[in-house]
This record gives C-alpha cells, structure tokens and sequence, in this order.
C-alpha cells in the first residue's frame, strides 16, 4: 500500500476512534464533526486508491461527484442517484463540519446519532465501490 494511502487510512482510523469516543462522552457536537470528517476522508481514500490522486476538495457532494467521475457505468449511476435521493441528509453532514469550525451550532443525541449512522452509511456505500 503506498504511503500516501496508509497515512490516509491512518486518519481514518483515529477519527472512527475519536468519534465513539465523542459520543461516549456525550460530546454530540464532535461526534458530528468526526462523522462527517469520517465520512469525507473515506471518500478521498478511495479515489486516492482509484486514480493516485488526491482531491482538494472538503464537500462531501462533490467528493461523491469525483467518484462517480471516476468510475463510470454502474457506480457513476448508482453514486449520482445516491446523492440525490439522500442530498438533505448530506447537505446537514457538511454542515456539522462547517458549523463546529465556524459557528455556535449545538447537537443534541438524536442529531448527532442520525448524522454517525448516515456518514456509516455513506462509508458503506463507497467501501462496496469498484472501478
């Protein structure tokens, strides 16, 4: 695995950790933060994987939009309707990053549970992406 890639997964890892750290701790804000932070590193990582290539971008949506790019036919498709059918959800998981960075935003257990179980979910459905 090159190096670049191990780093990555490295990240990876420790926020995964830092997250049900978070959550154990009912610190709901970061474990929002962690999860979309999750949730776009696992993106980056496969299409670092894919085309050697690191994308400069931190929106999960575009981060998405790249890997459709990336692998065409059946993903492309399944990716592209992924984001439309679920862009509320992604729309609020891009916000618990901006939002811990530059706002007063609070979550509650709800919030923060549903935004973790949805960054799972979209961590699944990349890790399941071939080329």
């Amino acid at each position: 695995m090159p190096r670049r890639l191990k780093s990555v997964r490295y990240k990876l890892t420790a926020k995964r950790a830092a997250g049900r750290a978070a959550r154990r701790q009912e610190m709901y804000d970061m474990a929002a933060f962690l999860a979309e932070q999750a949730a776009q590193l696992f993106i980056k990582h496969k299409i670092l994987e894919l085309t050697g290539e690191m994308p400069r971008t931190h929106t999960i949506r575009q981060l998405i939009a790249v890997l459709a790019e990336c692998t065409g036919g059946r993903w492309m498709e399944e990716l592209t309707e992924f984001a439309k059918r679920r862009r509320s959800l992604l729309i609020r998981l891009e916000e618990a990053y901006i939002s811990s960075r530059y706002l007063f935003r609070r979550y509650d257990r709800d919030e923060a549970e549903e935004l973790v179980g949805f960054a799972r979910e979209v961590i699944d459905l990349v890790g399941r992406v071939q080329e």
